[in-house]
């Protein structure tokens, strides 16, 4: 008898001999003889046994190694990012729920019920973060018990099973590493982050700003730069108005921070933080912009750079005619206005992140815009008919 007929282990039942080789055409174990010239698998391509035994063994280290590896990262997932969202939509809903109650302060008499409607959204916004975050925590921990039972198995198969029982076991071995697979990686989700849209409303935001704007108090006392004031601008003496001339002025010293082709002007006055607010007389003007700017805005030449409301340095109300429109960084929203404001309120909230416009004659807010602002905003000024004035 051949040396491939000794050994423990099942034998060919056609030549008694071990089944030492391995059929790849037929993908199961044979014997010598099957796998010779005269055999049953000549023409089929074949190995020896123990070569596709430790093909496989290499399969599953590597399998175990990927396995390990994803388990690190989603047991890092866990313990990292996902108490830094839990702690971050706290964080937040805490700070829209004080902001809710500071607005609501100015107006107690007129939304008790507003308040108590938009706290419980917060509330109910807070509480969604938090399941979705306790949702995310119960399904990768399920995950992660998954990967491990899968690992277990996988070298329990590796360490506990000879080269025909590795063979034998190849479907169960790819329908474990399959099923690991279909475990993805932990990806960015909006549903864990505390949305702040829960704490705005129209109608607070209505109440708002008609008290803010109602208390003389929190009027700024504005002025404009004369160094940055265009040469198709005039600029009064009390620093307060605009008044827009076709001619190029030929006294107006030329210096670093005057905007000399667009008949721009910024304010002498920045803000960095908290509630401001100030008033424009428009009623003369049927082309003008009001809003705020950061101090990098360009101020030379004729193009969009250091025109308002086409840069990314910009935020202007605008009028033309008879079209309202915002505009920042090139996108122009258009507003429809039933009439021409005769004054312009702009009410800056630094902590919010909130810029807002406001018509005092009908109490109404023309629109709103929320933005990451960064650095000082100046409130910045262009008239191209006629005068505009800073209202103090």
């Amino acid at each position: 008898m051949s040396e491939d007929s000794a050994g423990p282990g099942p034998l060919c039942p056609e030549h008694g001999q071990a089944l030492s080789w391995f059929c790849c055409s037929e993908r199961r174990p044979v014997c010598a003889a099957c796998a010779g010239l005269g055999g049953r698998c000549r023409g089929h391509r074949t190995r020896r046994a123990e070569e596709r035994a430790e093909e496989l063994r290499n399969k599953i280290v590597d399998q175990c190694e990927r396995l390990q590896l994803q388990s690190a990262s989603i047991s890092k997932y866990v313990a990292e990012v996902l108490p830094g969202k839990n702690q971050r939509a706290v964080s937040t809903a805490s700070a829209a729920r004080e902001l809710v109650l500071q607005r609501l302060n100015l107006v107690r008499s007129l939304c008790e019920t507003e308040e108590q409607r938009l706290l419980e959204q917060v509330h109910g916004e807070e509480e969604r973060a938090h399941q979705s975050i306790l949702t995310q925590r119960v399904h990768w921990a399920e995950a992660l018990q998954k990967l491990d039972t899968i690992r277990t198995g996988l070298v329990d198969m590796l360490t506990s099973m000879d080269d025909l029982q590795l063979i034998q076991n190849e479907q169960e071995i790819f329908e474990r590493s399959e099923e690991a697979e279909g475990i993805l990686d932990p990806q960015e989700s909006k549903k864990l982050n505390f949305n702040e849209k829960c704490a705005r409303s129209l109608l607070l935001t209505q109440l708002w700003a008609t008290a803010v704007f109602g208390s003389l108090s929190g009027t700024e006392d504005v002025r404009i730069d004369e160094r940055t004031v265009s040469p198709f601008l005039q600029l009064s003496d009390d620093q307060r108005t605009l008044t827009f001339n076709a001619k190029k002025s030929k006294s107006c010293v030329d210096g670093p921070e005057r905007f000399d082709h667009w008949p721009n002007a910024l304010s002498a006055t920045s803000f960095e933080g908290g509630l401001h607010t100030w008033m424009v007389n428009v009623q003369n003007s049927c082309a003008y912009k009001v809003g705020v700017a950061v101090s990098q805005l360009p101020r030379k030449g004729s193009g969009s750079d250091s025109r308002l409301g086409h840069n990314a340095f910009s935020w202007v109300f605008s009028r033309y005619d008879q079209e309202f429109c915002f505009s920042h960084d090139g996108q122009h929203e258009p507003l429809a206005l039933l009439r021409c404001p005769a004054q312009l309120g702009v009410l800056l909230d630094l902590q919010a992140q909130e810029l807002l416009f406001y018509e005092p004659a009908s109490g109404t807010v023309l629109h709103t815009h929320h933005a990451s602002f960064s650095g000082p905003l100046f409130p910045v000024f262009a008239v191209a008919d006629q005068t505009i004035s800073i209202v103090h």
